[in-house]
């Protein structure tokens, strides 16, 4: 591959105003300080789906969206994802930030395939449910996580950039890394778990 197709994403996902879903956002603040190397766009979407979706059809070879999702596991644990593509029954969003939903838009707007999406997902403690529940602020140990996660992007990154199709390394603990196509991203239905 060259040029364009090699491009790798890593897109924040989340509402900075309903508690640990700003996970996403501030893992990107972090990466000001500690830069990826050439060859990464790093982007903050915040609730933009209908960008995210454009910006998935761009020419990126990968995309690793950093959001939460309920796994069952402790409040900060990290969880890393290989995104299933839609399948029909999932309806396009233009409005919103469903990652499950902004593929599926993706795929509809756009006649080439997807790239390579993954998730590094955070489990969080507080997560309001609507805009009446404004709650600004990360929980401790999903702030906590946002350190490990700018460490595991650091040397995720350099092997995709090296092979887009390479297997995702282990994350380590308290981390862990999901099988290929464990789980639509943060839908995660193998493990009954909803994303918002």
């Amino acid at each position: 591959m060259s040029g364009d197709t090699e491009r790798l994403l890593v897109a924040g996902v989340g509402n900075i105003f309903l508690g640990d879903d700003a996970f996403g956002p501030e893992v990107i603040r972090a990466l000001e300080q500690r830069p990826l190397p050439a060859g990464v766009t790093v982007r903050d979407f915040g609730i933009r789906g209908m960008d995210l979706a454009y910006t998935l059809l761009d020419g990126c070879a990968t995309a690793v969206l950093v959001d939460t999702a309920h796994r069952g596991h402790p409040p900060g644990t990290l969880s890393l994802i290989e995104a299933e593509p839609p399948d029909a029954a999932t309806v396009p969003e233009a409005h919103g930030m469903d990652p499950q939903k902004v593929l599926a838009l993706a795929a509809h707007l756009g006649d080439e395939p997807l790239p390579r999406v993954l998730v590094l997902a955070c489990e969080p403690a507080v997560l309001p449910r609507g805009d009446e529940d404004i709650a600004p602020g990360l929980s401790e140990p999903v702030r906590e996580a946002v350190g490990r996660a700018v460490d595991a992007l650091h040397v995720l990154l350099p092997v995709l950039l090296a092979d887009p199709a390479a297997p995702a390394p282990p994350l380590g603990r308290p981390m862990e890394s999901g099988t290929p196509h464990a789980a639509a991203p943060l839908a995660l239905a193998a493990d009954g778990a909803e994303d918002r």
